[in-house]
């Protein structure tokens, strides 16, 4: 017998979110997030293995359910652990702070750190050659690992955290654990210490340190170079975000392939980069088995005395970070760090990211109008054009939910036994998607108006 087709309901944040006009809808179930294959003759946009049923993510066994905390608008999926700091430097107020000196490890959110530590040593007035620039902002803009772990071995390992936490007077960073000396991803973080070294980047670093770091990171690609997709939590939620540095660790889901320009879809500027390789712990520095563990690091001079590492830090659940800054003139300082249970596929946790980042309260922010559904399938393509024969623009991360802004009759897809000619355009990719892969009880999307 064919699968039955994805049913879909409110997910218990909608009931938030709706006030601010972003609707969160979850699923009773999703397609497993089988690998990217070839695609189908027929639709060409997503493998026909990839639509076997398995209930997996938001939606299984209740973990779409989300816990308010008290005294905020905030609300946080319920197997989820967070850290979060916002902080507005318009009023030099925090609007929201939920367990912001909670460790995590911070895995990719580390380069800001690196990079700040390369150009410190060499005083203010440094002009970095061509080979650091590009290095540094492919570190930066699109999470290049092998640019970290230069960094990480020429600045000593470690060395490189114990002469940044006094200098920007950080008080729950340390280095990773003493049995992963070389894992640059393993350093402990928080909340409050990532919100302490964007006010430094804004307030306080020097012009050209300044210019060149939050460059970059206004520069950040939908694609990381590893083929993750980078566009959860921040970018996701709010229209136009600033700076965005993210940090994910332990997933194996990537095969983020890049618009043809445009930071976050083709209706933007700068280009975006991307390489095909998954990113797992043991991929890089930032988990077990990575380059930095048989490279070694270099040892910590006499005057640099080695500083304690985190206790107790979770390497085993799934991470997720999102960072940055949101509204004019970097109005907003925005920190997210997330541990999610181990398994959790990378879909769900953007997913789950995005909506807890939606539901905060972030001066000069900007919510994208539509609705979110959740989508199945992987390998989903994204066409410029209502039609399998337009160009394809990017592929979505398994399961993930999408904005959808209209719908309308297109090109007529037929992956057996389902058939549809309704599209669903998302406006954050600047393009469409089969609705056969949006998760509704019907061919159209309920509560979604045509596109005009």
């Amino acid at each position: 017998m064919p699968p039955p087709r994805p049913t879909r309901r409110l997910s218990l944040l909608a009931a938030t979110l709706t006030t601010v006009g972003l609707l969160i809808v979850a699923c009773t179930g999703h397609a497993t997030a089988a690998p990217p294959g070839p695609p189908s003759s027929a639709a060409g946009d997503a493998p026909l293995a990839s639509r076997v049923s398995e209930v997996t993510g938001p939606g299984s066994s209740g973990q779409d359910a989300f816990r308010p905390v008290a005294g905020t608008g905030m609300s946080i999926p319920a197997d989820v652990v967070a850290g979060v700091a916002v902080f507005d430097r318009l009023t030099g107020r925090f609007t929201e702070s939920h367990d912001p000196d909670r460790a995590f490890r911070s895995a990719s959110v580390v380069k800001l750190l690196l990079a700040l530590d390369y150009l410190w040593n060499r005083g203010p007035a440094y002009d970095p050659p061509q080979a650091d620039r590009d290095r540094l902002a492919a570190m930066l803009s699109s999470s290049d690992d092998a640019a970290a772990s230069h960094y990480w071995s020429t600045g000593g390992g470690s060395a490189v955290i114990a002469r940044m936490v006094p200098r920007l007077a950080l008080t729950g960073t340390l280095p990773p654990p003493a049995a992963y000396p070389g894992y640059w991803g393993y350093t402990a973080t928080t909340a409050a210490d990532t919100v302490r070294v964007y006010r430094y980047l804004l307030d306080t670093a020097p012009a050209p340190v300044r210019e060149l770091v939050l460059g970059a990171l206004h520069r950040s690609t939908r694609c990381a170079a590893d083929g993750f997709d980078q566009a959860f939590g921040l970018p996701s939620a709010f229209e136009a975000p600033g700076a965005v540095k993210q940090g994910w660790s332990g997933f194996t889901s990537g095969g983020c392939t890049p618009a043809p320009a445009g930071r976050y879809g083709p209706a933007s500027g700068a280009a975006v980069d991307a390489h095909g390789s998954a990113h797992t712990g043991s991929a890089s520095g930032s988990g077990p088995g990575g380059p930095e563990a048989a490279t070694g690091v270099t040892a910590l001079s006499a005057a640099t005395p080695a500083p304690a590492a985190a206790p107790s830090l979770d390497l085993t659940s799934e991470a997720l970070h999102t960072t940055g800054t949101v509204g004019p003139d970097d109005r907003t300082i925005v920190a997210v760090l997330t541990l999610h249970p181990d398994g959790t596929p990378y879909g769900s946790a953007y997913s789950k990211v995005t909506a807890l980042t939606g539901s905060l309260n972030v001066p000069g922010a900007v919510r994208p109008s539509g609705t979110r559904f959740t989508t199945w399938g992987s390998g989903v393509r994204v066409r410029s054009a209502p039609t399998t024969a337009s160009a394809t623009l990017t592929t979505l991360p398994a399961g993930v939910d999408v904005l959808v802004r209209c719908q309308q009759q297109g090109g007529l897809v037929s992956v057996p036994p389902y058939t549809n000619d309704w599209w669903a355009f998302l406006p954050q990719y600047g393009g469409w998607i089969t609705n056969i892969y949006v998760e509704s009880p019907g061919d159209t999307l309920p509560g979604v108006a045509r596109c005009p």
